[in-house]
């Protein structure tokens, strides 16, 4: 048997912090909400009616419905209903917003309903009731789920904790039942009189019990054993118990006049008696512990404040700081972090060596906003945590993460984060321009990192995705796209500066008004390209081109400011912005996933509020209009070097300040890593883009082009303006059309062998490939055997060439060179060729760039019958019209192509003129 506590002296009678007359008549049953700020109270006047206790006001009430006395009431866990239960036989659930019933009154007891309990989950109401029953109902529908027949009069009934058994005081016993199935798990001999309330330990190991007898008794809801002493002390019935939240003792109110408290560990009274002038038929504490409400005949409700009288008991028993723990922890969860913060002191001081009480001050702290204060509290409970002396709690220790791996962790995150962010952003709270080390300063004092940190260390294994998701959210960006003005900021005009204290003139605003409205929509940082870039430092500028289609990708939202766009302009206002003429804008509007676009007074264009313009059908419609980029792209683009000539096309129209640009802002849309050589010209930064193109996909449609040759490479063209037109796209045969000129040449055993021969000597031709600007291109040749100029035009411009070769139905070539004329009767010396470039689909083999295909589909090698009729398929291919290139061999032995202004088409005669084709050359161009 536990050693009896030594009680505090009490010099004063305690008295009621107030006396509140609430109901006409007794008062028998009241229930503090789960806030503790309100109580409900049940009278033999037929009512109900909620108090608030700090402002000793009715908040609501009366609730009228009950026919006789109400005898019992409870709150549900969400304080959201109440139940009452009466004389009148019924059951009534209440909401405590409309103040109406639920539904109809549940009427299935046959005798006064003593008591009414919640389930913890709210789901479900337990009833019992002189009629000798407990009931068990779905709260949500009113029906009954179980029903018990206990075999007399019922006065109290209770949940355990977990929800998985019910109590019930019945006559002189306790009874347990298993809500599952009904099931009878204890039946104690409790008292020598009848068992008026009964409640359990928030652990659910203890049961208490009050009675008739004068008593108070504990007992072990495993086995029924009684645990300790009774509680003895009362001199009448005890008609109500209630026990705090923490479990620390317990409330008993008596037919002697009186509320007297006691602990749950020595069953010893606590202070003095709290006196009423009449019998006490009912009590509840509240869930910090502070407050004890006592309901009488007379109809009063009186309100005790137990904080002095139970701190004090507490104060010498061991271990002493629990009750004001548990208050703070009441108090956290109500965000009374003042409260909750001194009751977390008052822990320390009477325990300074328990990590306790600083975990606590942390919490209220941290609730607060006072994160560096709350920050030291941290590290001092781990402190006491790896200084205790009993091993129980050092192990507590390894709940937390420690502080090294968690910041190591957080730096991967960021690292990570600042792989695809811009060297340089703009910080929109501070106006101010910050490397990485400066962004990575702000965010750990930002309030985001100082919420973070903590909650990191406490739960153990590390939450990497939760910090990955802060760190993103924070280091996220927002990009600027826009028609550079005649004198942009530089790098130089707001290094070091506040650019929201600078003169608010010309483009200064601009950047201004984007970094505010960035800031307003909850980003942190912002980039522009005039200002965040070293425009005189080659080795940024060279990362900051080959990088930037990766910045405008991975920003969180990308602002396009148009301008040339007045406020309230109708659709198509974006399509006549000059905006959409810039080279550069091509990859600042693919890039990003999220777009906005604002006019020229910072208002979103068409008034459209959604939070990304991509979705917006009539805006891409625009867009898809002004730009010629189908709209798919425009909404999902993926850079790479596929669809080479499309992508060319679309920048074909487009402008740079700086020649070189017009080749450099294309280096994100094909995916492609470059050399930055400023003063290189256009030709040449044109040239080695094409190249890597090339190069990397052997994709020969870029080789698809009209006007005047680079002085790169012969097969380029000198501007990108030569892709303006739309590529050469010639009638493809139908499956069916194929398969009938398939079936047509396969019984021709000379045609099916020349196929064969064909389809596997260009099965294992080489792949266009670059060295030195010298194409190395595979091929298949036909020689010229006569140029004859046609006659008319102006000598001066372009000329227009009969041409002939070997197995080709003759054609015509306009170029602006001056081609040396010939015929079978009078050759010459230099060797024209019209070749047609190879290009692997017409095998139908695998795309070796389609990612989509395995590496195992490139090696499947096709039966006979079907080799056969790959072969006769591509000889079908091969006798098609096609693009053509004019070559004319130089005295190394190298070819130049000789450009025309009309896209060559070339076609065989016939098919017997499949011999001609055999002539098949990987043919170095200049």
């Amino acid at each position: 048997m536990p050693a009896q506590e030594t009680q505090p002296v009490q010099t004063t009678q305690p008295a009621p912090t107030q006396t509140m007359r609430v109901h006409t008549k007794p008062v028998w049953a009241v229930a503090l909400f789960k806030d503790g700020r309100q109580v409900v109270t049940a009278s033999e006047d037929k009512t109900l009616r909620i108090w608030d206790v700090e402002k000793r006001a009715l908040v609501a009430g009366p609730f009228k419905g009950h026919s006789s006395c109400v005898l019992s009431v409870a709150v549900s866990p969400n304080d959201r209903r109440i139940a009452s239960g009466g004389r009148d036989r019924t059951i009534i659930i209440w909401d405590v917003d409309t103040k109406q019933m639920v539904f109809k009154p549940l009427v299935k007891h046959t005798d006064w309903v003593m008591s009414v309990r919640f389930s913890p989950d709210g789901k479900r109401l337990a009833s019992g009731s002189y009629g000798e029953r407990v009931i068990i109902w779905d709260a949500e529908t009113g029906a009954v789920l179980l029903t018990l027949r206990v075999g007399s009069v019922v006065s109290s009934v209770a949940f355990s904790p977990d929800g998985l058994k019910l109590a019930s005081g019945s006559s002189r016993r306790i009874r347990v039942w298993s809500t599952d199935n009904a099931e009878l798990l204890l039946d104690i001999d409790a008292h020598n009189n009848s068992v008026e309330s009964i409640v359990w330990s928030p652990d659910g190991q203890q049961l208490v019990s009050a009675s008739h007898d004068k008593t108070a008794k504990f007992w072990n809801s495993s086995n029924g054993t009684q645990i300790g002493q009774p509680c003895t002390g009362h001199t009448d019935f005890i008609w109500s118990l209630a026990i705090s939240s923490d479990g620390s003792f317990i409330a008993t109110a008596s037919d002697d006049n009186t509320v007297r408290l006691w602990s749950t560990k020595s069953h010893q009274q606590i202070g003095h008696a709290f006196q009423h002038t009449t019998p006490v038929f009912c009590a509840s504490i509240s869930p910090s512990g502070e407050l004890l409400v006592s309901g009488d005949n007379d109809g009063n409700l009186q309100l005790w404040s137990v904080e002095s009288t139970v701190s004090a008991a507490f104060r010498i028993d061991a271990p002493h700081d629990s009750y004001f723990a548990h208050r703070s922890e009441v108090k956290l969860g109500q965000k009374l972090y003042a409260e909750a913060l001194s009751d977390a002191n008052k822990v320390i001081e009477l325990n300074p060596s328990s990590y306790l009480g600083y975990k606590l001050k942390h919490a209220a702290l941290r609730g607060a906003q006072r994160y560096d204060d709350a920050f030291e509290a941290f590290t001092v409970m781990l402190s006491k945590l790896d200084d205790s002396p009993d091993p129980r709690i050092r192990q507590l220790r390894q709940k937390y993460v420690s502080l090294s791996e968690v910041e190591d962790a957080i730096r991967r995150a960021i690292h990570a984060q600042q792989e695809n962010a811009p060297l340089r952003l703009i910080n929109t709270s501070t106006g101010r321009l910050c490397n990485r080390d400066a962004q990575i300063n702000a965010f750990t004092e930002s309030t985001e990192y100082k919420e973070l940190f903590p909650s990191l260390v406490m739960h153990s294994p590390l939450q990497t995705e939760l910090i990955k998701e802060v760190v993103v959210e924070y280091f996220s960006w927002v990009m600027l796209s826009h028609r550079w003005g005649t004198t942009e900021l530089g790098l130089h005009d707001i290094q070091d500066k506040v650019i929201y204290e600078l003169d608010p003139v010309g483009t200064t605003v601009k950047l201004q008004k984007f970094c505010k409205v960035a800031r307003r929509a909850g980003y942190h940082w912002a980039w522009s390209d005039t200002c965040c870039i070293d425009q005189n430092n080659n080795v940024e500028l060279q990362e900051s081109v080959n990088s930037m289609f990766i910045w405008y990708h991975h920003s969180a939202l990308t602002i396009v400011y148009l301008s040339d766009v007045p406020p309230s302009s109708k659709s198509g206002a974006l399509a006549n912005s000059i905006w959409t003429t810039r080279g550069w804008t091509v990859q600042e509007f693919l890039a990003p996933k999220i777009v906005l676009f604002y006019q020229a007074d910072w208002t979103l264009y068409l008034d459209r509020r959604s939070r990304n313009h991509k979705e917006s059908v009539s805006i891409m419609g625009e867009l898809e209009h002004s730009t010629g980029i189908n709209a798919r792209a425009l909404v999902d683009f993926h850079p790479g070097t596929g669809d080479a000539r499309e992508k060319l096309r679309w920048a074909s129209n487009r402008d740079t300040t700086r020649e070189e640009d017009i080749a450099y802002s294309l280096f994100g849309i094909f995916g492609v890593h470059l050399p930055v050589i400023y003063g290189e010209k256009r030709q040449n930064a044109l040239g080695r883009l094409l190249q890597e193109i090339i190069a990397h996909s052997g994709d020969i449609t870029s080789l698809d082009w009209v006007g005047q040759s680079s002085n790169f490479n012969s097969c380029l063209p000198a501007e990108i303006s030569s892709y303006k037109a739309l590529p050469c796209m010639l009638r493809s045969l139908s499956e069916d059309e194929m398969q009938i000129s398939v079936s047509m040449l396969r019984n021709n055993n000379v045609t099916v062998e020349s196929a064969l021969k064909l389809y596997a000597t260009l099965k294992n031709l080489g792949v266009p490939r670059f060295a030195n600007a010298r194409l190395q291109l595979p091929c298949i040749a036909f020689p010229l055997t006569e140029i004859r100029r046609s006659p008319g035009g102006d000598e001066n411009k372009c000329s227009t060439y009969e041409v002939k070769a070997d197995g080709l139905q003759d054609l015509l070539v306009t170029t602006e060179d001056k081609l040396v004329q010939f015929s079978p009767a009078k050759r010459t010396r230099q060797t024209f060729l019209l070749v047609r470039p190879w290009n692997r689909y017409d095998l139908e083999l695998v795309d070796y760039t389609d990612e989509s295909q395995s590496v195992d589909d490139w090696h499947d090698e096709p039966g006979d019958d079907e080799l056969i009729t790959r072969g006769l398929r591509l000889l079908v291919c091969l006798t098609r019209p096609s693009g053509a290139l004019l070559l004319a061999q130089q005295r190394g032995g190298e070819y130049k192509r000789i450009a025309s202004d009309n896209t060559i088409i070339a076609q065989v005669r016939d098919t017997a003129s499949v011999d001609n084709m055999m002539d098949i050359r990987t043919l170095e161009i200049l």
